[in-house]
């Protein structure tokens, strides 16, 4: 818990000079800090991540009144240094492990909840979005010189299956269904999920959220599971009144978890444990 973080709150917030500080999460970007279990504390990193901060609680203002999932409260405070607060959603992580125990009824429910939440965002004006700093969501390098060196680490089977979706994803075309701002980073480690009473209580940061094509908000929640990501894409249909097309969502989950793959092998860091991921959700996928 680096000593400067807690003297910025303590300064700004003297009321919290008793409390009970720890570190919530280290992202690329910025350090979040959990405060007395109650609130949460990020500082970024650098000058673009101040920047990505004070667009995410614009981004925030303007999603919170339009939908009925709880989202993070946050506040600016200018500093120096620059840092958010909101309150903490009440609630934990969703691992994949935590969605197998989950029975028939949770898993209809936490789909229908997260329709709801897409089906939410999908509909806001887009024109209040770019008002609020929304941008265009980046996209995956699945040129073939970036995965070449992706092919050799997978098993055969495995590789002539990711081999084939690659090909595939290159010439699906365009969205039917356009273009949203959307979340786009729905796995279990930004939702706040009661695992006592079984119901998401919320869905926090908001980073990588912005303008992209409908089908893609339910890869992240196919990493979850696949089952979660069917049941979701089912119930946001009955909602949205919008067709989708699995295959496409497997395709676009391919191409970001090769992507990964290859960025962990340029940069040397991590790689058994997103080779272990990617092969994973292969193996998943083939088996269904």
């Amino acid at each position: 818990m680096p000593a400067e973080c807690r003297h910025a709150i303590i300064a700004a917030y003297p009321h919290l000079a008793g409390a009970t500080f720890a570190v919530a999460g280290r992202g690329w970007h910025s350090l979040a800090v959990e405060v007395d279990g109650r609130h949460i504390f990020k500082f970024p990193q650098g000058e673009e991540a101040e920047t990505a901060l004070l667009r995410e609680a614009r981004l925030l203002g303007a999603v919170r009144p339009l939908v009925m999932t709880p989202v993070p409260d946050m506040r600016i405070h200018s500093g120096p240094p620059l840092f958010s607060m909101h309150g903490k959603l009440p609630g934990r992580t969703l691992e994949p492990a935590d969605y197998a125990k989950l029975d028939d009824t949770a898993r209809a429910r936490l789909a229908d909840d997260l329709a709801l939440f897409f089906a939410d965002l999908h509909a806001i004006d887009p024109c209040v979005m770019r008002a609020a700093g929304a941008e265009q969501v980046g996209w995956w390098d699945t040129q073939q010189d970036t995965l070449a060196t992706v092919w050799p680490l997978l098993p055969p089977e495995l590789r002539r299956e990711a081999e084939a979706a690659i090909k595939a994803y290159h010439e699906v075309g365009p969205d039917p269904l356009g273009e949203v701002y959307g979340f786009f980073d729905a796995h279990g480690w930004n939702m706040a999920f009661d695992h006592d009473r079984l119901h998401l209580n919320g869905i926090f940061d908001f980073a990588d959220s912005g303008f992209g094509p409908p089908h893609r908000e339910f890869v992240q929640v196919s990493l979850i599971d696949p089952d979660l990501a069917l049941r979701s894409m089912r119930a946001y249909e009955a909602r949205s009144g919008n067709a989708l097309d699995p295959r496409r969502v497997f395709l676009l989950a391919a191409a970001m978890r090769l992507s990964e793959l290859a960025g962990a092998v340029e940069t040397g860091e991590d790689v058994p444990m997103i080779l272990d991921l990617a092969v994973g959700w292969l193996r998943q996928h083939a088996i269904r």
